[in-house]
């Protein structure tokens, strides 16, 4: 298999700002002052296809909540049985779908106590509450706060973000280029803009303007 180009420049750090949109803007409103401890919401379950971006916005969460000052956490499943009981100001759970039993009953145990006036919490999963395949009890208090469906991007909506995120670096995004990359490139947001990074890197290396052709240079590169 040959080795692309496109690996040598990571994604952008998750942050809410550099979060697209889309049709999630009252999603991404109370997501936000849900982690910087505003409004009066104390829980907010996310859910919605793989890629739709629910780990970004844990993950922007959790930054803006510590750039306030707050103590936050990110846990993926596997720390979920060893921090979800540690207390902390604000707190995000991802892809709660894959939690053993054990982590289910502390995360359980973990919305009693933010329920009963500590800290926040943020959680995602695949699916709605009542279509996971965990406990009862513990769907039922996924449910207690808001839910929210992430909603995925359309191919409009990356054409649109990576033509912006093009300007923001100096250059016109060529006819094309957007078009080529989503049927050639994975389609996730975060990786369609580190490709565009690595394609702006290796334009000015060569001093080529960003075209299509310059794109399926990089794509094939060894």
């Amino acid at each position: 298999m040959k080795q692309l180009l496109l690996d040598i420049v990571a994604p952008p750090s998750p942050s809410l700002g550099n979060f697209v949109t889309g049709d999630n803007a009252e999603l991404l409103h109370v997501v936000g002052e849900l982690a910087t401890g505003q409004g009066n919401e104390c829980q907010i379950y996310l859910w919605g296809a793989s890629g739709s971006g629910r780990s970004h916005l844990l993950q922007a969460a959790v930054a803006a909540a510590t750039a306030c000052g707050l103590e936050a956490n990110y846990l993926s499943t596997s720390a979920v049985a060893d921090e979800v009981d540690r207390p902390i100001d604000f707190l995000a759970v991802d892809d709660v779908d894959m939690l053993d039993p054990n982590a289910q009953i502390n995360l359980f145990n973990r919305i009693n106590s933010v329920r009963e006036g500590q800290g926040r919490i943020l959680v995602a999963g695949n699916a709605a509450p009542a279509q996971l395949a965990l406990r009862i009890d513990l769907t039922t208090r996924l449910g207690w706060g808001l839910v929210y469906q992430v909603q995925a991007l359309t191919d409009a909506d990356k054409v649109q973000a990576l033509a912006t995120h093009a300007a923001g670096r100096g250059f016109d995004l060529q006819p094309g280029v957007a078009d080529y990359l989503l049927r050639h490139w994975r389609r996730d947001l975060p990786s369609l803009l580190a490709a565009l990074d690595t394609l702006d890197h290796y334009s000015l290396a060569t001093k080529r303007a960003v075209t299509v052709p310059l794109l399926r240079e990089v794509l094939r590169a060894e």
